[in-house]
Parts: structure tokens; sequence; C-alpha cells
């Protein structure tokens, strides 16, 4: 049996990019997800966000057949790596994207790099905590 850890940074990766797709670009409409490159095209902007939430429900569903091969595992330490997964999808997401390719920032307008900025930090605490509640859950197995 596998372990838990590939699957749980999988789901963390899907569901991270979805909680970042729903609440940004949708709920608040800070960003799309070519918003930098083309900010004035909604119709390609909503193509975007929309080829971005299919590769997040690729994802998840490939988290979740990597977790039906699993070994036996606490619900803790499978929560534990999917924050970690969350955590990586923001600091990948929020270095390549924000910082190197400009594809568009979390807010963009005054505070733009500070609200960028944010992201990596939170994403970076999130990796922190995962991995810390993973490795906690997994020793009390």
């Amino acid at each position: 049996m596998a372990s838990v850890r590939p699957a749980g940074l999988v789901l963390g990766l899907g569901i991270g990019g979805f909680i970042d797709g729903i609440v940004l670009h949708q709920l608040l409409g800070w960003h799309h997800m070519l918003s930098g490159w083309y900010p004035d095209d909604l119709r390609l902007n909503m193509i975007g966000d929309g080829a971005f939430h299919a590769l997040c429900l690729v994802l998840v569903i490939a988290g979740v057949a990597m977790l039906s091969r699993a070994a036996p595992h606490r619900l803790g330490e499978l929560f534990g790596w999917m924050i970690t997964g969350w955590g990586l999808f923001n600091v990948v997401e929020g270095l390549v994207d924000h910082q190197i390719l400009g594809v568009h920032h979390v807010r963009p307008g005054p505070h733009q790099l500070g609200y960028d900025i944010g992201f990596l930090v939170f994403g970076a605490a999130l990796i922190v905590a995962g991995v810390l509640i993973a490795r906690a859950s997994a020793r009390r197995a």
C-alpha cells in the first residue's frame, strides 16, 4: 500500500486551486486567470478561469484515486498533507503566475505587491502547519 502523503498533496493542490478560484476570482472578483495579460477581455479571462478549474478538478480526481490505493492512515495525517498541498499551490502559483509571468496578481492596483507577498506568506504558513499536523498525527498511529 502507498503512503497517504502523495494523495494528500495532490488533493490539497486541487482544493487549494478551487479555493483560490472560487474566493478570489468569483466571490471577490479581484482577478481572473489571465487578467494580467488580458485585462479588458472578460470572455478570454472566463475561459482561462474555466480551464484552471478543470485542472483543479483533474487534480482532485487524481488525488481521490491515489487515496484509494493508500495504506490505512489517520484522518489528521491526510488533512495535514492536504493543507501542505494547498500551501504548495499558493507558493508555486504565487511565484510563477504573480511574480515571474505576471499572468495576474492577487489584487491588482494599490498595494498589489503587499497582497502578492501576503499570499506567499499564507502559503508558507500552510506548508509548515500542514507538515506539523501530518507528522504529529502519523506519530500517534
